[in-house]
């Protein structure tokens, strides 16, 4: 009777103790670090011209309710700020605003703030007075109730990708999602396949020893 040898399956143990480890080291890993941007477009410094530029000149003088901003308390009162400003929204009047008065002792993150607060009150037009006073204002053009606006087919704002589903999902398509991968996971996988070669090697030359 023909007596049997064990098997000691060593790549595979390396492989179940290697492979746990890298994914908890590159798992705990934060990839992609959150950031928030956003992008001032400031424009060149130059002499007015009343036929061709549009500037804050047209609204200057219109009735604007001042408001002092602190330096550094402009998150505390951001809710405050908000809910002037849908006031000023629902009165709907005629050549109205808010003037944020801000001046050299507020730094930049007010000035973010404030236009971060612009954003969630829907407040659609808004400017810094830069060159004259300094000052921060939201502007609100009367908006005729019996007048109905028409769209001429263009939108602008957020941009839209449409795509097929049966396309991104399936063949060629969905492979290409794995270049959007991070570096870590490419080195999981190589490893993966790496000790899952050397394992199924190993087992071929163990039953090879066995047959002979």
């Amino acid at each position: 009777m023909r007596k049997s040898n064990k098997i000691y399956y060593f790549p595979g143990l390396i492989s179940a103790l290697l492979i746990p480890i890298l994914f908890w080291y590159y798992a705990s890993q934060r990839v992609h670090k959150p950031y928030t941007v956003l992008d001032l477009g400031i424009p060149a410094k130059h002499k007015y011209n009343d036929s061709i530029d549009n500037t804050f000149e047209s609204v200057r003088n219109w009735k604007y309710r001042k408001i002092i901003v602190k330096p550094n308390e402009v998150l505390q009162n951001q809710h405050y700020y908000i809910s002037e400003l849908k006031k000023l929204q629902q009165r709907n009047q005629k050549e109205t605003g808010i003037e944020f008065i801000i001046d050299d002792k507020n730094n930049y993150q007010d000035l973010i703030t404030l236009i971060n607060t612009m954003q969630l009150a829907k407040q659609e037009t808004y400017a810094v007075d830069v060159g004259n006073t300094g000052h921060f204002f939201a502007v609100h053009f009367y908006k005729d109730p019996n007048k109905i606006d028409r769209a001429n087919g263009c939108s602008t704002g957020d941009h839209w990708q449409y795509f097929r589903y049966k396309e991104s999902y399936t063949g060629f398509e969905r492979i290409k999602y794995l270049l959007d991968l991070p570096k870590p996971a490419y080195y999981i996988i190589f490893g993966f396949l790496l000790f899952m070669n050397i394992s199924m090697l190993s087992i071929k030359e163990r039953f090879q020893l066995n047959l002979k």
